[in-house]
């Protein structure tokens, strides 16, 4: 069905859906990448060359979406973090441990 011409929003309604989806996906996506990281910390128990300053700032960076997602009740933005704030406080205490 063609958008109405009389009601711009539904057409931005479909856009932001899609923008939805999208970010969704690439923050599944990203995650997935970021999974071989962890996994040679802490199988590997190899750590060399890993930054705890800047895994910690991604850390402290999901932390703080988490907080704002939460507050403006947004899933998009909070459930993605969860998964963030697992993944590099993997990596960060990872690092710690075997760096």
């Amino acid at each position: 069905m063609a958008p109405d011409p009389m009601n711009p929003a539904s057409e931005s309604s479909r856009s932001d859906s899609m923008l939805r989806r999208l970010l969704g996906a690439m923050s599944v996506f990203t995650m997935l990448m970021t999974v071989p990281q962890v996994l040679t910390i802490w199988v590997g128990h190899q750590a060399a060359g890993v930054s705890v300053i800047s895994w910690s700032a991604y850390l402290l960076s999901a932390v703080l979406w988490l907080w704002f997602g939460i507050r403006k009740r947004d899933k998009n933005i909070y459930l993605p973090c969860v998964g963030w704030i697992g993944l590099n406080g993997a990596v960060v205490a990872g690092a710690l441990v075997y760096g």
